[in-house]
């Protein structure tokens, strides 16, 4: 939808749409969005290069551009977090993420619960990966393996319900890995395996571990590659990371390998790269591929073994 404010030191038109804010001929790419804020009417943008932008005279309009703003921008963050799971609830809540606490939307999808706020730090929690879901009055809190820890709540009249399918749904997408998980194969020289959306049974992983190297190979039907990391930290936590990077990637799985200046080109994925922190483990341990080729098979056992 077009508005007209002021922004930029000019009096402009305004243009909302799916991956950006048009101000006049300057278009605002979501990707580039640190914070939105409502200030007296106003509304302030902060850039991740450190900008600000004002958008203000916006008259009579102002709820219904703030209202759209924000909405917009939530749904380019889900498309970022790759969720294409059917929405079972979406509230108003408060939430604590590590180093932030405030307000905005909290939405619950069978496999994840997915927190909102006008900013940057939109997150998905795998509810795969939680450990446990602990209630305390008008709070949730969902602990995950990893040691992180997310708190939504506050929700009105909706915070009890969410509760409850959050823990049902918690309990359903376990058993469901687990299920789709337990009779796909691990081909030699790999040790390991993983899914990566429960939505895709079929698609899974297998890794390979020598000393320090993890070499993982996609069981698909475009890959051509067996993608290899190097790493210090021990074998359990970096495994957990693996998966962590491979469920939050789902079928996107060019986000762990592409290089910076292609990541730079296209605007989701760097949103996509900025919410997840499995993800920006995962490319900093980065160090090459091998192609499939007469060779592959030589050069993994030697990359494993050596």
């Amino acid at each position: 939808m077009k508005y007209t404010g002021r922004a930029l030191g000019a009096d402009t038109e305004l243009s909302l749409e799916d991956e950006g804010i048009r101000l006049g001929s300057r278009f605002l790419d979501f990707a580039d969005v640190k914070s939105l804020r409502p200030v007296n009417h106003r509304v302030l943008i902060d850039t991740l290069q450190g900008e600000q932008i004002e958008v203000s005279m916006l008259g009579f309009s102002f709820d219904g551009f703030w209202e759209e703003l924000t909405e917009n921008y939530g749904k380019r963050s889900l498309e970022a977090l790759f969720v294409e799971e059917e929405q079972l609830m979406l509230c108003e809540g408060e939430y604590e993420v590590p180093g932030e606490t405030g307000r905005g939307d909290i939405a619950l999808y069978p496999d994840a619960v997915c927190i909102l706020p006008p900013g940057s730090r939109a997150v998905r929690i795998p509810l795969c990966f939680t450990e446990k879901l602990e209630e305390d009055g008008y709070k949730l809190t969902l602990f995950l393996r990893s040691g992180a820890k997310y708190t939504v709540g506050k929700m009105g009249y909706d915070t009890k319900p969410f509760f409850e399918r959050a823990a049902k749904c918690a309990d359903t997408v376990k058993k469901q890995r687990q299920k789709a998980l337990s009779p796909l194969p691990v081909k030699e020289p790999f040790t390991e395996k993983g899914l990566f959306r429960t939505k895709e049974p079929e698609q899974y992983w297998n890794a390979a571990f020598g000393n320090g190297v993890c070499a993982l190979e996609f069981l698909t039907d475009e890959d051509a590659a067996t993608y290899i990391y190097r790493f210090t930290e021990p074998k359990e936590l970096f495994l957990m990371k693996l998966e962590e990077a491979t469920e939050a990637m789902g079928v996107h799985r060019e986000i762990i390998y592409l290089p910076e200046e292609k990541i730079a080109e296209k605007p989701l994925y760097r949103m996509a790269v900025d919410r997840s922190e499995a993800v920006r483990f995962l490319r900093t341990r980065s160090a090459g591929r091998l192609i499939h080729n007469q060779s592959h098979a030589q050069r993994l056992a030697e990359l494993i073994n050596g």
